[in-house]
């Protein structure tokens, strides 16, 4: 038995992101380069082994949402896409993702989509300040559960 959920994004963005935070979310998402400097989710600890065979942490950034392959255990494909809208005049953006995910990488995925959640437009809003990114589901489990981030947190399924 494997503890891999389905993680699905489908968000719009309100058009506030700086170049910098656009290039890390596009690397975050498998769509282009690591930047020189991250900002959204700056620490990535790995613990490894030093010269002298004792455990040092190292910083070892990765993209958080970048799988772009078969499903290995929910099914169907894993994807992101990130797209200027153009049904708005203002700069904002449309935000698909479908990725597995391991309950040890809800901490580290769970900044970067608390991000996320300050830049969705309205109406992902509601009105007790949750915000719906989309849903999680268990992959042996056909029901998903919305995916909120309330007071500056993700609630991931238990």
């Amino acid at each position: 038995m494997a503890d891999v959920f389905e993680l699905m994004l489908t968000m719009d963005l309100v058009g506030d992101m700086s170049q910098e935070e656009l290039s890390e979310l596009r690397w975050h998402l498998g769509l282009g380069t690591e930047p020189n400097v991250l900002r959204i989710v700056t620490d990535f600890p790995v613990v490894v082994e030093d010269d002298h065979g004792k455990p040092v942490i190292e910083n070892q950034p990765e993209p958080l949402l970048a799988q772009h392959s078969q499903a290995s255990k929910v099914g169907g494909s894993l994807a992101s896409v990130l797209e200027r809208r153009q049904d708005t005049e203002a700069d904002a953006w449309r935000l698909t993702s479908r990725q597995e995910i391991h309950p040890d990488d809800f901490e580290r995925a769970g900044q970067l989509l608390t991000w996320l959640a300050t830049k969705a437009d309205g109406q992902h809003r509601g009105r007790d300040g949750r915000v719906t990114l989309g849903w999680t589901r268990f992959y042996e489990d056909p029901q998903p559960e919305p995916l909120v981030v309330r007071d500056g947190a993700v609630i991931w399924p238990s």
